[in-house]
């Protein structure tokens, strides 16, 4: 075998057994097991939750996207243990975490649903710090809360964008 693939190779995660509800919900059901991209596609499956959740009371948002952030860590720790790597790829909870979290009293709208996917992936990809700090433990929690902190530069910049969107139209 060509030694490059062979590296390439050892580098994949390892499933210990089938999958469980675990690796599935970490996974997003198929998001996860996108071939390319499982990180963009595990966001875009964010986005029905956005969806049905945008409507409560913030209060009430922002209490789910928490408990949904804990179920996120614990689902991130079970299936980084049964993939044998932490943060494995077909683990994207943590981006649909990162992207409610970005979406935290935005309007319903399909543009504002535009604008946090793209400034979630940026913010995700960049990873600023805390983020960079958080993606370095190895364990549900950093999985986790590395794409909490995206979400919050990236709901910080949303609202300042839509600030400023709405005092140029008076």
């Amino acid at each position: 075998m060509n030694p490059v693939l062979a590296r390439g190779a050892a580098k994949r995660p390892r499933p210990a057994g089938p999958a469980g509800p675990w690796v599935w919900l970490a996974a997003w059901g198929p998001c996860g097991f996108a071939p390319v991209a499982p990180g963009t596609f595990g966001t875009l499956g964010a986005i029905p939750l956005w969806w049905a959740l945008a409507p409560l009371p913030l209060g009430w948002y922002v209490a789910t996207t928490v408990a949904f952030g804990a179920l996120a860590v614990l689902a991130s720790h079970h299936a980084g243990r049964h993939w044998g790597v932490a943060d494995a790829s077909p683990i994207v909870i943590d981006e649909v975490v990162g992207f409610l979290v970005t979406m935290t009293a935005a309007p319903r709208s399909w543009a504002a649903a535009l604008g946090g996917f793209l400034l979630f992936r940026i913010f995700d990809v960049l990873k600023p710090w805390p983020a960079s700090a958080l993606d370095r433990v190895k364990n549900g929690f950093g999985v986790a809360m590395d794409d909490v902190a995206a979400g919050l530069y990236a709901l910080a910049v949303l609202h300042l964008a839509r600030r400023g969107l709405e005092a140029l139209g008076g």
